[in-house]
């Protein structure tokens, strides 16, 4: 399967208009046996931008492809330079209430599992256990060469001493971890490579336009098939990786509920559309299934 390298999408004038009626969404989740599919938008309250909601990325920003990176090692230098900077902003973000929220529903077994198109690791820092990360890890890195991986920390301590006194500051940080710098900023920055053969070292993430892992897509329709209903949270839907799971489960003739505060892609297949911000939504939710949310306070309280 391959992530098309889609970065735009307009809505149809006819999709249907979102609410701020959670009361579906609690039923749902009360039945249990919930698949939830999450995207960059339930990662922006804990620091993180999106790509495509208001003031989102892609408005400044276009994505490193995977055919960049691997021809053009100058291309490669621009993405590590700016990646190495802007994991210092990942590595100091923490999950927020909708990550907590998620992690107290798969806790009190109302969840069948978690597909996150995220890389950012917060649904497990926040507790959730089993977590597909569709579009893999910021946390890893593999070699192209030779298929080690390695742990991401590894490398920034090999950078860091590679590039002493590197300290641009960044207009900006991406979904992606790509801090916004210029060529000018980049600089000399030195890649290095691989520990073991000497390869092209890169993030364990499936940059726009890459192969997604066969294997994982298969898992993750697997997991469609098993659930009981689809919970869609801060996703756009606007690239297929995660489209195609909201198309299956609809084709089953399963309940998808979406959490997203725009328009997506799946609205036709949805019971609803939640327009309301993911923090509130989630807690207010488990409030009135009577959830504690870990280190949050409830939503009458």
């Amino acid at each position: 399967m391959r992530v098309r390298p889609t970065v735009s999408w307009l809505p149809a004038e006819d999709l249907p208009p979102g609410t701020t009626d959670l009361e579906p969404v609690a039923d749902v989740l009360s039945a249990g046996g919930v698949l939830v599919l999450s995207g960059a938008g339930i990662s922006t309250e804990s620091g993180i931008p999106d790509y495509r909601g208001e003031g989102g990325s892609l408005s400044r920003h276009t994505p490193m492809t995977y055919q960049d990176f691997t021809a053009d090692a100058r291309a490669r230098r621009r993405y590590w330079a700016r990646s190495h900077l802007g994991r210092r902003v990942f590595a100091r973000a923490r999950p927020n209430a909708g990550h907590r929220a998620v992690a107290a529903f798969g806790r009190h077994g109302l969840l069948s599992g978690v597909i996150t198109q995220n890389v950012d690791g917060l649904h497990q820092v926040a507790g959730s256990e089993g977590v597909v990360e569709l579009h893999g890890s910021l946390g890893r890195v593999v070699c192209l060469s030779c298929g080690a991986f390695s742990p991401r920390r590894e490398l920034a301590r090999r950078l860091e001493e590679a590039n002493v006194g590197f300290e641009p500051v960044a207009a900006g940080i991406n979904p992606d971890g790509d801090a916004d710098l210029t060529d000018e900023q980049v600089g000399d920055f030195r890649v290095l490579p691989c520990a073991v053969c000497g390869g092209i070292l890169k993030p364990d993430v499936v940059f726009f336009g890459e192969t997604v892992p066969p294997q994982r897509v298969e898992h993750c329709r697997h997991m469609v098939r098993e659930a009981a209903s689809l919970l869609v949270l801060g996703s756009s839907l606007t690239v297929m990786s995660g489209l195609r799971f909201v198309r299956q489960a609809a084709q089953a003739g399963k309940p998808i509920l979406i959490v997203n505060r725009d328009p997506t892609r799946g609205d036709r297949h949805a019971l609803t559309r939640v327009a309301l911000p993911l923090g509130t939504a989630l807690i207010t939710v488990a409030d009135r299934l009577n959830i504690p949310v870990e280190g949050q306070a409830t939503a009458s309280g």
